[in-house]
C-alpha cells in the first residue's frame, strides 16, 4: 500500500505515532511538508517562527535522507496540495497527527471528505498530547472545566502505555526510496531569513527538571526548561518529556498536564478561540486606550517587572511563566484592556506560542476562562516583584533606566486600577 505521512506540529522521525502507523501498515511511505500559506500569509514577513521551522525541515530532510529516503516540501493550500500529491503517487491513505485547534480541525474535515471521494483514507494519530479529547472525563462523561480534578483523574489514567516510545526508525524500509524536491526558500516564500533571536537548545534540562518546583518562579535565574518552542513544532516527544518528568518532578509533570488540559478545552469549547469561555464575560465594557495599550508592549508602563517581560519577549520571543501571568493580569485587570490585545501580541511574538493555551492563560488572568482566577483577584505588581525579583536583577537586565530619571512613572496607579477593575467586572457581571 502506497501513503503518504504529513508532518505538521511533529518536525522529528523519532517516536512519533502517526509515522510509525503509516510505515508499518504501508510498503511505501512519502513524508511531506506543507508550508500552508492560509496560515503564513498572516504572519509578519520577520517572523522568527518561520525561520526555525524552515531549519528543522532542513535537518528533518538530511535525516529521511540518512535513512535513504528524503522529505517532499511544499508551499500552498494543503486542502488542494495534498489530494493532488495522493493522485500523483497513487497514494490509498494520507497519514498525520491530529490538531485540535480550530482552523486545524476544519481543514482536516474538508480533506477527509474530498480523500473519502477519492477513495483515499485520512487517518488521525493522537502524538502531541498524552491524553486526547475525550480520554480523561468527568464520569458523567463530560469534559472537565476545572483543571484540579482533571489532573487527578489525568494521573488515575496514565501508565506506561501512554508514554511508550514508538519505534519508528525499526520500519524505515517502508519509506520510500524516490529523492525529493529541495526545500523551498524563505525568500521565495517571501519571509526574511534573518535571524534576530536565539532558538532554545532541543536539550532536556533535567536538573532543571529536579529543582523546578523550588525555583520555577524566579525569572533572574535559569529555572525553565525553554522546551515550548520544541513541543510546539514537535521537535522532540511530549511522551519522552513526561517520562522524565514522572521520575523527576511532580510541578513539572503538572505544566505538562495543563498543556493536555488546554488543548481538551479548545477542542470541546473551539469557541473560547476567540470569545470568553464564560460568555457573560463578554459584557465588561474594556477601555480604549491606545497610548496605554502601546506603553505596555513596549515595556514602558511604570512597573518594572512588567516592563522587563514585556522587554524580554520584544527582544528573544521568551516570556518567563511567572511574568507572563504578571502582565496579563495587568493588561486585562489595571489597565482594563481586552485580553484578545494581549492573546494577539502574544501570539505575534511567542517563539512557543500555542493557541490553546495562550488562550487559556489569557483567559484565566481575565478572570473569564475556564477555571480562572476570580476577577476580584487583582495581581499587585509590586507584590510579585518583592517576591520573585526582589533584588531587581531580572528587572535591570531588560530595563536597564530603571531607577534613573528616563524610567517613566506609572501610567495608572496600583490601587485605583485595582478598585476600576473590581467594579467594573462586578457591575458587568450582575447586569442582567
Amino acid at each position: 500500500m502506497t501513503s503518504i505521512f504529513w508532518h505538521r506540529r511533529d518536525l522529528r522521525i523519532e517516536d512519533n505515532a502517526g509515522l510509525y502507523k503509516a510505515l508499518s501498515k504501508s510498503t511505501s511511505v512519502t513524508p511531506i511538508f506543507i508550508f500552508d500559506t492560509t496560515i503564513l500569509d498572516k504572519l509578519p514577513k520577520n517572523d522568527q517562527r518561520v525561520i526555525f521551522i524552515h531549519q528543522e525541515i532542513g535537518r528533518l530532510k538530511k535525516e529521511y535522507r540518512n535513512l535513504g529516503s528524503d522529505l517532499r516540501v511544499e508551499y500552498g493550500i494543503p486542502t488542494e496540495l495534498i489530494p493532488a500529491i495522493a493522485k500523483e503517487i497513487c497514494a490509498t491513505a494520507v497519514y498525520t497527527n491530529r490538531d485540535y485547534e480550530p482552523y486545524a480541525k476544519k481543514r482536516d474535515l474538508a480533506l477527509f471528505e474530498t480523500l473519502k471521494n477519492s477513495g483515499i483514507a485520512f487517518i488521525g494519530t493522537k502524538d502531541h498530547v498524552i491524553f486526547e479529547k475525550d480520554e480523561v472525563l468527568k464520569n458523567d462523561g463530560g469534559p472537565y472545566t476545572v483543571f484540579t480534578p482533571y489532573s487527578r483523574k489525568w494521573k488515575d489514567s496514565l501508565n506506561d502505555y501512554f508514554l511508550k516510545s514508538y519505534p519508528t526508525e525499526r520500519y524505515s524500509a517502508s519509506l520510500t526510496k524516490q529523492k525529493q524536491n529541495d526545500c523551498i526558500s524563505l525568500d521565495a516564500m517571501g519571509f526574511s531569513s534573518e535571524q534576530h533571536v536565539e532558538f532554545p537548545a532541543k536539550v532536556f534540562p533535567t536538573q532543571i527538571i529536579k529543582e523546578y518546583t523550588e525555583k520555577r518562579d524566579f525569572p533572574a535565574i535559569s529555572s525553565t526548561s525553554k522546551l515550548g518552542l520544541h513541543l510546539r513544532f514537535g521537535t522532540i516527544s511530549i511522551r519522552a518529556l513526561a517520562r522524565v518528568a514522572v521520575k523527576s518532578n511532580e510541578t513539572f509533570l503538572n505544566e505538562l498536564i495543563w498543556r493536555d488540559f488546554y488543548q481538551m478545552i479548545i477542542h470541546h469549547f473551539p469557541h473560547s478561540a476567540s470569545d470568553a469561555f464564560r460568555p457573560i464575560y463578554d459584557r465588561i465594557p474594556w477601555e480604549h486606550n491606545e497610548a496605554h495599550y502601546n506603553a505596555w508592549c513596549e515595556g514602558k508602563t511604570g512597573y518594572p517587572l512588567v516592563d522587563a517581560g514585556m522587554r524580554e519577549l520584544n527582544a528573544t520571543g521568551f516570556m518567563h511563566n511567572r511574568v507572563r501571568m504578571v502582565v496579563a493580569s495587568f493588561l486585562s485587570k489595571h489597565l482594563l484592556l481586552d485580553w484578545r490585545l494581549g492573546e494577539a501580541y502574544f501570539a505575534e511574538k511567542l517563539l512557543d506560542y500555542d493557541l490553546a493555551s495562550n488562550v487559556g492563560g489569557w483567559q484565566w488572568a481575565a478572570g473569564c476562562g475556564c477555571d480562572a482566577a476570580p476577577y476580584f483577584r487583582v495581581f499587585n505588581p509590586h507584590s510579585q516583584q518583592e517576591k520573585f525579583d526582589k533584588e531587581f536583577i531580572y528587572t535591570r537586565k531588560w530595563v536597564p533606566e530603571f531607577g534613573t530619571p528616563a524610567y517613566p512613572q506609572p501610567i495608572v496607579e496600583h490601587s485605583f486600577a485595582r478598585l476600576r477593575a473590581i467594579e467594573r467586572y462586578k457591575t458587568a457581571l450582575n447586569e442582567q
